[in-house]
């Protein structure tokens, strides 16, 4: 029985020109184009997917020995989102936050910072850098909502006044959003969208702030419920991602049997059918995928 489930499935694999990315003056170069969806370069680059949060070509370790940690720190960042964004827009009557406080320090936080971690150790510089980053950030999110810090009471050092500064606290984070949403625009329509819909919450979340400071009770209510309307969003975007890196858990290895295409996968996936992700045209696979109809029409 052991001996069987080494034997894992091997997908063959189908030679394919694509335009190179990487060096546009080359032109055409040789690809492997799996049945699987996936896309290798004939130098072992793969395309973006937002399963794995990588947003552009990016190189797969060879003898990888962790998992994909990047399902488990979108699925973090999902519900935590999640819940918030249900408060934010009042849902069932609900406007106290207090019960996304464990979730911000336990789940959303130490559980999307430690999957930043091991971004890191698969060598995911985009991966480590945004799970880590709102791992801190739900961190941070659940001290200002611990009356134990007393940031955000009466008696606090702002002295109740902390809509300005949570309004920078939130403008901070919606500039960060933005970067990274800049690097999402070579991968794919549910990769960026998540990314899209997070700077509108951000946006909306802080701005609601500053109009709550002026006075403007009626603006700050539906800049809020707007907030969690794209957090809301975002959140099902992240679990939609997490569910696409859940399905391709496919390793790659080196392919030792011919040295002209060095890389290929083994299926370990459980799943019978895989989400749509949905490549930009101007991706490398949207490329690859618009050459290889240009080659079938001809």
């Amino acid at each position: 029985m052991a001996s069987e489930t080494q034997h894992e499935k091997v997908h063959p694999i189908q030679p394919v020109h694509t335009a190179s990315s990487m060096n546009p003056q080359q032109g055409l170069e040789e690809a492997l184009y799996l049945p699987n969806g996936n896309l290798f370069l004939s130098n072992g680059m793969a395309v973006a997917s937002g399963g794995r949060l990588q947003p552009g070509l990016w190189r797969p370790l060879e003898h990888r020995k962790f998992a994909n940690p990047a399902p488990l720190g979108l699925s973090a960042f999902a519900l935590t989102t999640f819940v918030l964004s249900c408060i934010n827009m009042e849902a069932r009557g609900v406007t106290v936050p207090a019960v996304v406080v464990p979730l911000a320090f336990g789940y959303g936080g130490l559980v999307q910072l430690l999957a930043g971690m091991w971004e890191m150790a698969v060598g995911n510089t985009f991966g480590a850098t945004a799970l880590s980053s709102y791992g801190g950030f739900w961190i941070a999110y659940g001290l200002l909502q611990t009356p134990t810090w007393g940031i955000t009471q009466a008696d606090g050092p702002y002295n109740g006044e902390t809509a300005n500064p949570v309004g920078f606290f939130l403008t901070g984070w919606f500039i960060f959003t933005t970067i990274m949403l800049l690097c999402t625009l070579r991968s794919t329509v549910a990769f960026f969208s998540l990314f899209f819909f997070l700077d509108l919450a951000f946006l909306c979340l802080s701005v609601e702030n500053y109009a709550h400071d002026l006075g403007n009770a009626e603006a700050a209510l539906a800049l809020k419920k707007a907030g969690g309307l794209f957090g809301f969003l975002a959140a099902f975007l992240a679990w939609y991602n997490a569910l696409a890196g859940i399905q391709d858990s496919r390793s790659v290895h080196p392919y030792l049997f011919s040295s002209r295409y060095p890389m290929l996968t083994f299926d370990n996936s459980n799943s019978f059918f895989t989400v749509p992700v949905i490549h930009f045209p101007w991706s490398d696979k949207g490329k690859q995928l618009r050459g290889k109809k240009t080659q079938h029409t001809a």
